[in-house]
């Protein structure tokens, strides 16, 4: 029996499946490595986001009731809050405790001056080596986080009652003593509305 062979239009019939299919396992592999470049890119900012909280909470719950001097003059608020720090939109400031400095090696102590404001679309850390203000010393900033549409910063007098189940928060604080808890909330375009609240055991310091 005579064989028959591939016709021209068989083959290049076979030719363009072939062609298609080569087309859509390109398509895809690229949707897959799209897919894969955006969970790596979620999942590092969400690794951002989460060592910001851990930063923040930090600071806050190592908070002292220590006031700073400037220009040589001591002040007696020991946390301010509100439109504080050139910030953009609510900030914070007071002195924390627990900075680690081994056997005294470095030469400052183990308070900290630190700050929360935002600046444009930056959530920022202020931060300084000294807890009080010294001529000539720039503080250090670091950024914490981007995208960030607003920054509120919440307060719990600690003149409130803890028996009252509606503690009532302000937006603003000047405390010669620290609040009982204070709250920040901050609306990112990448995970939405975020809030977190710290109870602060030295609010009656």
């Amino acid at each position: 029996m005579k064989q028959r062979g591939f016709t021209l239009i068989e083959i290049l019939i076979a030719m363009a499946i072939f062609t298609l299919i080569g087309l859509a396992s390109t398509g895809l592999l690229t949707t897959v490595i799209d897919s894969n470049d955006l969970s790596s890119e979620r999942f590092e900012k969400l690794q951002q986001l989460q060592r910001a909280m851990v930063i923040i909470e930090r600071d806050i719950q190592q908070a002292v009731p220590r006031p700073v001097r400037a220009e040589g003059e001591t002040q007696k608020v020991v946390m301010a809050g509100g439109e504080v720090d050139d910030s953009d939109g609510d900030g914070i400031g007071f002195v924390r405790g627990g900075w680690h400095n081994p056997q005294l090696m470095l030469p400052r102590s183990t308070l900290q001056y630190v700050a929360y404001r935002l600046d444009e679309d930056r959530l920022e850390r202020v931060y300084s080596n000294y807890v009080d203000n010294v001529i000539g010393y720039e503080p250090k900033t670091r950024t914490l986080l981007e995208n960030i549409e607003s920054f509120t910063v919440e307060f719990i007098s600690p003149e409130s009652n803890s028996d009252d189940d509606d503690l009532s928060w302000s937006e603003s604080y000047q405390g010669e003593a620290l609040p009982t808890a204070v709250a920040i909330e901050f609306v990112s375009k990448d995970f939405g509305l975020i809030r977190r609240e710290f109870a602060l055991t030295a609010g009656s310091a």
